[in-house]
């Protein structure tokens, strides 16, 4: 957050005497912010829980860094909110690993109260995203944080994240500082509510890498509560092979379900309904999504596949919008990396998957291989595939819906992507 200025007062002199900085405001002011975890958000569906909000209530959730350091922020958002929202409490903590409940449960000792502006609590204005202030807890990489909020009065539809592939939890009254889990008695294996990302405080940053993609990359099909998504695992690559302050931050900005040129809202083939959680069509989330994330370098775009199981886009139209998204990302000054569309053949009802799809898969996959367009290619459809049924997924890296991979096709897919195509 920006710091106050310093004010000049009549009366008193210009200039003073000054021992200087000490070592720990130097190593402060050298210091820079980095995005360690972030989320894309959305509007609550139009029924259930999302629509109908918190009131009076606590919501217990559960994020596992990229890269860490010796302070953080955290970052809410009310962006697709109907009215102001309040947060009457914020904390967060690590959590306690020698329980029973050990996604539930804080370590009391690094239990941290949120702080927006030194005041306790605060209002996300309708629209607006909250940025608390630096948090003085330090974060290893690949940290899990446990954050808990309360939300005093009603929400309204809540701005949030539907695929998170991670338990959390929600209970009534203020629980921030409840250091077990009994009083949440709702626990979905979804959600991130009104929360958005993670900065930490490093003395350098090469920046982050930001995914850009759909339920592929958003985890469906891997394992609940594991991290096995193919960007974590990226994260854990780059971590391992640079364990250092040179490891950029991998971001997560996918949503499940989201096209490139349609609404979340917009039904689809074999009877899907669409919903709110499925995100604006991708151009219209490159700003928030993407742009507007902390020291963001490079991006890799995975996108097209459900414009055309869903709605029968043409090879035309999704390279159109995959060429408008690089342009877009390089006059950002961002590295653009693109990847090829996987197989399907075999997921959902009959419609879903046809050969004329599959022609326009193959259509997409061969200009993208042949375009000198984008910064580099990940080839995800050649990992993925079937090499005795290109149409399908490799048995062995099918997750059992035929679209999505399973955790050893997420490690297949974080193994398959060079190094040196992210600027390492």
């Amino acid at each position: 957050m920006a710091s106050v200025a310093t004010l000049l007062v009549a009366g008193t002199p210009a200039m003073v005497a000054s021992a200087g900085p000490s070592d720990a405001e130097s190593a402060r002011q050298r210091a820079v912010w980095a995005g360690s975890w972030a989320a894309a958000v959305t509007r609550g569906n139009a029924t259930g829980l999302t629509n109908n909000g918190l009131n009076d209530q606590s919501v217990r959730m559960i994020v596992h860094t990229t890269v860490g350091g010796p302070q953080f922020r955290v970052r809410l958002s009310n962006s697709y909110g109907e009215q102001a929202v309040r947060v009457g409490r914020a904390t967060v903590a690590k959590p306690n690993t020698s329980t029973p409940d050990d996604l539930s449960d804080i370590d009391t000792s690094t239990l941290r109260e949120l702080t927006f502006g030194g005041a306790t609590s605060a209002t996300m204005n309708r629209g607006a995203e909250l940025v608390s202030d630096p948090v003085a807890l330090a974060v290893g990489d690949q940290q899990d944080l446990v954050l808990t909020v309360h939300f005093p009065t009603p929400t309204g539809p809540v701005t949030f994240h539907g695929q998170s592939r991670q338990t959390n939890f929600i209970g009534a009254t203020d629980l921030t500082s409840a250091a077990g889990g009994a009083g949440f008695t709702i626990r979905p294996n979804c959600c991130w509510f009104f929360l958005s990302g993670i900065d930490v405080q490093r003395r350098h940053s090469p920046g982050s890498v930001v995914v850009f993609g759909d339920s592929i990359a958003d985890g469906n099909g891997s394992t609940v509560n594991a991290n096995k998504r193919w960007p974590d695992l990226l994260a854990d690559r780059l971590i391992d092979a640079r364990p250092d302050v040179r490891t950029p931050g991998v971001l997560n900005l996918s949503l499940a379900g989201n096209r490139l040129n349609h609404e979340g809202t917009e039904p689809g083939a074999g009877g899907f309904p669409g919903y709110h959680e499925l995100g604006p069509n991708a151009l219209a989330r490159l700003d928030e999504d993407v742009f507007a994330q902390t020291d963001a370098r490079t991006v890799i775009t995975h996108l097209g596949i459900n414009d055309i199981w869903m709605s029968g886009d043409s090879a035309e139209q999704i390279i159109a919008s995959l060429r408008q998204i690089n342009q877009q990302v390089k006059a950002r000054g961002l590295r653009s990396l693109v990847s090829t569309l996987t197989p399907y053949e075999g997921h959902g009802n009959p419609g879903v998957w046809t050969p004329e799809k599959e022609a326009t898969r193959q259509a997409v996959n061969a200009y993208l291989r042949g375009s000198d367009e984008f910064d580099g290619l990940l080839d995800f459809d050649r990992v993925l595939r079937d090499p005795a049924q290109p149409s399908r997924l490799l048995p062995a890296y099918d997750s059992g819906d035929h679209i999505h991979p399973n955790d050893a096709g997420n490690q297949a897919l974080a193994n398959a992507v060079p190094l040196r195509l992210l600027g390492l």
